[in-house]
This record gives structure tokens, sequence and C-alpha cells, in this order.
């Protein structure tokens, strides 16, 4: 393959900036412009020169000979100034020579077809780069980490297994086998099916974890849901005022809450609309609300909105500060009850993340849907005798093709150009 560089670090003005050159030449592309590399790992500092001799910036070098390295080819690193003359004075040498510009995530590309990572590690590490929040980041690391990789080994493993003795089975069927295996293939089918399906389960939580959460303030008009949005996100995200029905559309504040990415929902005041651009507010503050993940009330005791409250919904009574009853509410002027909220905010959110799984993305969910389907179908043609252990073996086979499609063994050549598409050049 072509030898490839790219600036790995963000584009701008920054303390350091790391050029990486990636390829069967890239030692001998990095010679041309720092003369000589380092010895084994120990990084070396040298000047950058052009093809003409000029100087170009005094850095660091760090070589790390395939495979042993990120992509699993000859690396190079250049830790540079970040000045973005420097960067670009390099770059335009290294584009003069033999290497050409990396593509977006062509350096991960190469470390999967490397074997150097699997492709739930590249899209755990595509969601590394995007984390946010800290409940993100350590999702993330769990599945560049391999932990899902591993897991799917262990269960590829144990249908394997059970495969062969269904086949064996089949194999000799003319003949005598002394031991009957449908026990273990039924205890083996069993391990995994349970395992699959406990991951499916805490699919909904885990992909929250990535996307985010939708947390709506819901009322009538003049209920404070503004005033209690600017509150919670300490900025006058939305405007206020005493006029009922300011807010006509939904007014989205990206917040972290508890570690966890949080998108907070102001929506129209909820009455009979008093004009076309009023009620097409309200329409949407409804449909906005119902998709949510928790809806917060702000409604007087006794009186009902539109939307009803579902089973973990917060609801409250507005302006604390302007009551003299002992209903739980709170005011996002004075901050009376903003403390209470936020907490049982996090206990909600905390309480739906608990059961999240190690699958964090759609495409995750369809193949092992599609697996734990088969596994019922090899379960059942089990049960029925050795008949239909034919269609049990090519089940369990199924069952073993569809969780490869996770980690990109097998048929994922659709998807790769999609995944990599979201990386940055350096990457």
């Amino acid at each position: 393959m072509d030898t490839i560089f790219a600036l790995a670090t963000a584009q701008g003005r920054a303390g350091v900036a790391v050029i990486r050159i990636s390829g069967s030449e890239a030692f001998e592309v990095a010679q041309a412009l720092c003369g000589s590399l380092p010895g084994g790992r120990e990084p070396a500092l040298r000047h950058l020169r052009s093809s003409g001799g000029v100087v170009l910036d005094h850095a660091l070098i760090l070589k790390f000979d395939g495979p042993a390295s990120f992509t699993g080819e000859d690396t190079v690193e250049f830790h540079l100034h970040g000045s973005v003359a420097v960067v670009a004075a390099v770059l335009q040498t290294l584009g003069a020579g033999t290497a050409r510009m990396a593509e977006p995530g062509e350096f991960t590309r190469r470390a999967l077809e490397n074997n150097k990572m699997d492709l739930a590690q590249v899209e755990g590490l595509a969601d590394l780069i995007e984390a946010e929040t800290e409940a993100q980041r350590q999702q993330a690391l769990r599945g560049m980490s391999g932990d899902l990789s591993t897991r799917i080994e262990e269960w590829r493993s144990k249908l394997i297994r059970a495969a062969a003795l269904i086949e064996a089975t089949i194999d000799f069927a003319d003949e005598d086998v002394p031991v009957d295996v449908t026990p273990e293939v039924r205890d083996l089918l069993g391990q995994v099916r349970r395992d699959v399906a406990e991951q499916l389960k805490g699919f909904s939580a885990a992909e929250r974890i990535r996307t985010g959460f939708e947390v709506a303030i819901v009322g009538p008009p003049n209920a404070g849901k503004s005033t209690l949005l600017n509150a919670l996100a300490r900025r006058e995200a939305a405007i206020t005022s005493q006029i009922a029905g300011t807010t006509r559309d939904v007014i989205e504040v990206r917040m972290d809450i508890a570690g966890l990415p949080v998108t907070l929902l102001d929506t129209a005041g909820l009455r009979d609309g008093q004009d076309e651009i009023e009620a097409q507010g309200i329409e949407r503050a409804i449909a906005r609300a119902r998709d949510a993940d928790l809806r917060i009330f702000l409604q007087e005791p006794g009186t009902s909105l539109p939307i009803s409250p579902l089973d973990g919904d917060i609801i409250l009574a507005p302006k604390a500060d302007e009551r003299s009853d002992d209903a739980p509410a709170v005011s996002g002027k004075t901050a009376q009850g903003i403390a209470k909220l936020v907490s049982d905010l996090e206990m909600h959110l905390l309480q739906r993340t608990a059961a999240a799984g190690l699958i964090t993305h759609e495409r995750h969910r369809q193949a092992m849907s599609q697996s734990l389907s088969n596994l019922d179908a090899a379960i059942d043609r089990v049960g029925s005798g050795p008949a239909l252990y034919d269609i049990a073996a090519e089940e369990i086979r199924t069952a073993i093709r569809s969780l490869e499609v996770v980690v990109g063994r097998v048929d994922v050549e659709n998807l790769l150009d999609e995944i990599f598409a979201s990386f940055c050049l350096g990457k």
C-alpha cells in the first residue's frame, strides 16, 4: 500500500503538533526530512529540513517498526512546535515526496486490515474520540479495549464446540455413538443464548450513554420552564418574559449530568394555541415530550395537561419562591429546589444506565438479534431429536456468522467507508 502521512492533532495553533507517517517507505520518507532516525524506540531530537536544506523546525522523532505499531506498518511520528506555518511547511515538504496525504480514518483502517484491531474496537475508538462525558469515555474505552470482542470470541468458541458435536453425531449416524452429546450441546447453546439476550437487554441504555438522553421540561405557559432551563444550563439559553407563549419552538441545551450526556428541551407552554405559529409550537412540544427519555412537569397540583406523566417522570409545582403550600416545587429564578431536582435527575438517569451492556451501535444490535434468533431455532431443532441435527448445525453456523459480523470478520465491506468517513485525517 502507499505510504501515507497526515496531521494527527487538531488544526490550528497549539503547543505541539504531531504528524504521522505510515507505510513501507515511512522510514525513507522521514529520513529525507530529518537526516537519520533514532535507533530502537527511544525518541530523538532532529532538525527537519526541506529538500533544499532549509530548516523547517526542531522536532522530536519517534520510530515504530511494524508490526509493533498502531497501523501494523513501519511508522514515524514528528512532534513539532504547533505553529500553523511550521505544520504547513512540513506537510508541503512531505507532499512533494513519494508519500501521499492520508484519507479520513486511513490509519485506523490499516490497523483493522493488519489485524491490530477488529471492527468493534474501531467503533470504540471512534466513540472515544467523540466522547464528551465521563460515562461516554468509560464506555468507549471498554469497546476500544476489546471487551465486546473478547465476549464474542468466547461465545464463538462455545458455538463451534456445539456445532462440532452435532456434526460428529451426523457423521456417525449409522454407527453406535457411545456418548449422547445432546445435553452438552443444549448447555452450550443455552449459555450463549442467555449471554446474548442479556447484552441485547442492555442495548438501549448503552446507546443512550453514547448518543445522549433527552429530558423535556413540560408545563403550561408562564410556569417558569425557560427560567428553569437557564438555571440548569447556567446561562441565558432561552428568552424569558412575563408574556405567556414566549417560547414558540423547542430550545435544546446540551449538558453533562452525572457524567451522562443530556439534552434539555424547553418546550412551548401547553394550552390552546392563540395563533397558527403558537399552535405549531405546541404540537412540536407535545411530540418531543412524548419522545423524550424523561420529562420534568411544572404544573399546579390537581391540574392536567395534554400529555400525562409516565413512570419515572419528575412532577414539580412551579415558582417555589412564591408558594406558601408544601407541594414539591422548584424555582429557576431563585434556584430554590434546583439542587434537589438535579439530584433526582442524576438518580433517574443512573438507574436507567445501570443495566448498560457492551453493544452500543444499532449494527451490533441487529447482528446479535439475528444470532439470538438462530440460537432459538437451533435449541428447538436439537430438542426435536437427531432427525433435525443437520438443520440445527446450520442454525448454529449462521449464529456464529452473525456474531462474526460484529467484529468485522465477514460481510462488512459495505460498512467500512461509512464508518471510517467519521474519523479525522490523522486517525
